[in-house]
Protein backbone atom coordinates (compact mmCIF):
# COMPACT_ATOMS: atom_id res chain seq x y z
CA UNK A 1 0.00 0.00 0.00
CA UNK A 2 2.85 2.39 0.86
CA UNK A 3 4.54 1.36 -2.39
CA UNK A 4 1.37 2.26 -4.30
CA UNK A 5 1.31 5.66 -2.56
CA UNK A 6 4.96 6.36 -3.46
CA UNK A 7 4.33 5.24 -7.04
CA UNK A 8 1.51 7.80 -7.34
CA UNK A 9 3.77 10.55 -5.95
CA UNK A 10 6.66 9.71 -8.29
CA UNK A 11 4.39 9.48 -11.35
CA UNK A 12 2.87 12.83 -10.47
CA UNK A 13 6.28 14.45 -9.97
CA UNK A 14 7.39 13.04 -13.35
CA UNK A 15 4.19 14.53 -14.88
CA UNK A 16 3.33 11.05 -16.15
CA UNK A 17 -0.10 11.23 -17.79
CA UNK A 18 -0.64 7.48 -17.35
CA UNK A 19 -1.21 8.21 -13.65
CA UNK A 20 -4.56 9.75 -14.59
CA UNK A 21 -5.57 7.26 -17.30
CA UNK A 22 -5.03 4.07 -15.29
CA UNK A 23 -8.21 3.32 -13.31
CA UNK A 24 -6.28 1.29 -10.71
CA UNK A 25 -4.92 4.63 -9.42
CA UNK A 26 -8.49 5.71 -8.66
CA UNK A 27 -9.39 2.75 -6.46
CA UNK A 28 -10.70 2.65 -2.91
CA UNK A 29 -7.62 4.16 -1.26
CA UNK A 30 -7.11 6.90 -3.88
CA UNK A 31 -9.12 9.55 -2.05
CA UNK A 32 -7.04 8.95 1.10
CA UNK A 33 -3.79 9.10 -0.88
CA UNK A 34 -4.87 12.38 -2.50
CA UNK A 35 -5.89 13.82 0.87
CA UNK A 36 -2.59 12.79 2.44
CA UNK A 37 -0.68 14.37 -0.45
CA UNK A 38 -2.59 17.62 0.09
CA UNK A 39 -1.98 17.63 3.86
CA UNK A 40 1.73 16.93 3.33
CA UNK A 41 1.82 19.64 0.64
CA UNK A 42 0.37 22.13 3.13
CA UNK A 43 2.82 21.10 5.82
CA UNK A 44 5.72 21.32 3.34
CA UNK A 45 4.63 24.84 2.44
CA UNK A 46 4.57 25.79 6.12
CA UNK A 47 8.01 24.28 6.67
CA UNK A 48 9.35 26.29 3.72
CA UNK A 49 7.69 29.50 4.92
CA UNK A 50 9.06 28.97 8.44
CA UNK A 51 12.52 29.77 7.12
CA UNK A 52 11.35 33.42 6.95
CA UNK A 53 7.99 33.79 8.73
CA UNK A 54 6.59 31.61 11.51
CA UNK A 55 3.62 29.67 10.15
CA UNK A 56 1.23 27.35 11.97
CA UNK A 57 1.97 23.92 10.50
CA UNK A 58 -1.34 22.36 11.58
CA UNK A 59 -3.31 25.24 10.11
CA UNK A 60 -1.40 24.85 6.84
CA UNK A 61 -2.50 21.22 6.61
CA UNK A 62 -6.13 22.22 7.13
CA UNK A 63 -5.84 25.07 4.63
CA UNK A 64 -4.45 22.60 2.09
CA UNK A 65 -7.60 20.47 2.42
CA UNK A 66 -9.76 23.54 1.80
CA UNK A 67 -7.60 24.51 -1.17
CA UNK A 68 -7.93 20.98 -2.55
CA UNK A 69 -11.72 21.16 -2.40
CA UNK A 70 -11.86 24.62 -3.96
CA UNK A 71 -9.54 23.70 -6.84
CA UNK A 72 -11.51 20.52 -7.52
CA UNK A 73 -14.88 22.31 -7.41
CA UNK A 74 -13.79 25.00 -9.87
CA UNK A 75 -12.12 22.54 -12.26
CA UNK A 76 -15.21 20.30 -12.10
CA UNK A 77 -17.71 23.11 -12.65
CA UNK A 78 -15.72 24.80 -15.42
CA UNK A 79 -14.52 21.62 -17.15
CA UNK A 80 -17.51 19.30 -16.70
CA UNK A 81 -20.52 21.59 -16.38
CA UNK A 82 -19.66 24.75 -18.34
CA UNK A 83 -17.23 23.73 -21.09
CA UNK A 84 -17.25 19.93 -21.45
CA UNK A 85 -16.02 17.95 -24.46
CA UNK A 86 -18.27 15.22 -25.87
CA UNK A 87 -16.43 12.52 -23.91
CA UNK A 88 -16.38 14.48 -20.65
CA UNK A 89 -18.40 12.38 -18.23
CA UNK A 90 -16.53 12.14 -14.97
CA UNK A 91 -17.65 12.09 -11.33
CA UNK A 92 -16.51 14.85 -8.98
CA UNK A 93 -14.59 12.32 -6.86
CA UNK A 94 -12.27 11.50 -9.78
CA UNK A 95 -11.54 15.20 -10.32
CA UNK A 96 -10.92 15.60 -6.58
CA UNK A 97 -8.46 12.71 -6.58
CA UNK A 98 -6.67 13.98 -9.70
CA UNK A 99 -6.26 17.46 -8.19
CA UNK A 100 -4.80 15.91 -5.04
CA UNK A 101 -2.36 13.78 -7.03
CA UNK A 102 -1.29 16.80 -9.11
CA UNK A 103 -0.10 18.55 -5.94
CA UNK A 104 2.68 15.97 -5.33
CA UNK A 105 5.45 18.30 -6.56
CA UNK A 106 4.61 20.51 -3.56
CA UNK A 107 6.25 17.89 -1.34
CA UNK A 108 9.62 19.10 -2.65
CA UNK A 109 9.06 22.20 -0.47
CA UNK A 110 10.32 20.14 2.45
CA UNK A 111 13.80 20.81 1.00
CA UNK A 112 13.46 24.60 1.31
CA UNK A 113 15.37 24.63 4.59
CA UNK A 114 17.12 27.98 4.14
CA UNK A 115 15.71 31.40 3.21
CA UNK A 116 17.82 31.38 0.04
CA UNK A 117 16.16 28.18 -1.17
CA UNK A 118 12.59 29.04 -0.14
CA UNK A 119 11.54 31.41 -2.92
CA UNK A 120 13.07 29.45 -5.84
CA UNK A 121 11.66 26.15 -4.57
CA UNK A 122 8.19 27.59 -3.93
CA UNK A 123 8.05 29.17 -7.41
CA UNK A 124 9.39 26.01 -9.08
CA UNK A 125 6.94 23.74 -7.28
CA UNK A 126 4.01 26.08 -7.91
CA UNK A 127 4.60 26.01 -11.67
CA UNK A 128 5.18 22.25 -11.45
CA UNK A 129 1.84 21.80 -9.67
CA UNK A 130 0.18 24.00 -12.30
CA UNK A 131 1.62 21.75 -15.05
CA UNK A 132 0.39 18.69 -13.14
CA UNK A 133 -3.09 20.20 -12.89
CA UNK A 134 -3.15 20.84 -16.65
CA UNK A 135 -2.11 17.26 -17.41
CA UNK A 136 -4.51 15.75 -14.88
CA UNK A 137 -7.40 17.90 -16.12
CA UNK A 138 -6.78 16.90 -19.73
CA UNK A 139 -6.59 13.20 -18.90
CA UNK A 140 -9.42 12.94 -16.36
CA UNK A 141 -11.87 15.09 -18.35
CA UNK A 142 -10.91 13.35 -21.64
CA UNK A 143 -10.15 16.67 -23.30
CA UNK A 144 -8.74 16.74 -26.80
CA UNK A 145 -6.84 20.00 -26.39
CA UNK A 146 -3.99 20.98 -24.09
CA UNK A 147 -5.09 24.58 -24.59
CA UNK A 148 -8.57 23.83 -23.26
CA UNK A 149 -7.08 22.06 -20.25
CA UNK A 150 -4.82 25.05 -19.64
CA UNK A 151 -7.83 27.38 -19.96
CA UNK A 152 -9.86 25.43 -17.38
CA UNK A 153 -6.98 25.39 -14.88
CA UNK A 154 -6.05 29.03 -15.53
CA UNK A 155 -9.65 30.23 -15.19
CA UNK A 156 -9.94 28.27 -11.93
CA UNK A 157 -6.72 29.89 -10.75
CA UNK A 158 -7.95 33.38 -11.62
CA UNK A 159 -11.20 32.84 -9.71
CA UNK A 160 -9.33 31.47 -6.69
CA UNK A 161 -6.83 34.36 -6.81
CA UNK A 162 -9.64 36.93 -7.06
CA UNK A 163 -11.51 35.37 -4.14
CA UNK A 164 -8.34 35.13 -2.06
CA UNK A 165 -7.36 38.74 -2.71
CA UNK A 166 -10.91 39.90 -1.99
CA UNK A 167 -10.88 37.99 1.29
CA UNK A 168 -7.51 39.41 2.34
CA UNK A 169 -8.51 42.94 1.37
CA UNK A 170 -11.76 42.68 3.33
CA UNK A 171 -9.76 41.55 6.38
CA UNK A 172 -7.35 44.44 5.99
CA UNK A 173 -10.23 46.91 6.35
CA UNK A 174 -11.15 45.15 9.59
CA UNK A 175 -7.67 45.60 11.08
CA UNK A 176 -7.33 48.31 13.70
CA UNK A 177 -4.79 50.73 12.23
CA UNK A 178 -3.60 53.76 14.17
CA UNK A 179 -3.32 56.87 12.09
CA UNK A 180 -1.24 59.63 13.53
Amino acid sequence: MFGEFLNIIFKSIKLDKTLYTDNKNFGEAAIYFAGLIMILDGIAGAVAANTIVKTAIGMSGLTAILTWLVWAIFIYVIGVKLFPDKETKVPFKKVLIAVGFAHSPGLIRFFAVTPELMIPIIFLTQFWIFAGLIISTKQVLNLKSNFKSFGIVFLSFLIIAFLSISFVMSRMNALPINSI
